[in-house]
């Protein structure tokens, strides 16, 4: 990562994840959603040109990949093994959230 505020493992984990996006885009993902219309979708309504760049910050960082489908210049996105990694820190915030901040609740699964 270039840049780096410092060497500290959580300024560097949050400079990657810590945006307001980046981590819904990773439990979109997680759930299972591959297309950018599936992304654009969640309720959070992400606006589609963040959505590019996060996605594209996911990509360059090795946490997920773009693979382009023969029939159309669209393509999918899934994790790698290393997006995949993030799966329990995920979970954990959702746990927490679940706990800790009133009105929450937890409406999908994350894919096995």
């Amino acid at each position: 990562m270039k840049n780096r505020r410092s060497p500290c493992p959580i300024a560097c984990t949050l400079d990657l994840l810590g945006d307001r996006w980046t981590l819904l885009v990773v439990r979109d993902l997680l759930l299972g959603r591959t297309q950018f219309k599936e992304f654009a979708a969640s309720p959070e309504g992400i606006a589609t040109n963040i959505l590019s760049d996060r996605l594209a910050r996911l990509v360059d960082a090795g946490i997920a990949e773009h693979a382009l489908d023969g029939s159309s210049r669209r393509g999918s996105y899934r994790l790698t093994r290393k997006g995949k990694s993030l799966g329990p820190l995920v979970e954990q915030i959702a746990a927490w959230g679940l706990k800790h901040v009133e009105g929450t609740e937890m409406r999908m699964k994350v894919k096995g």
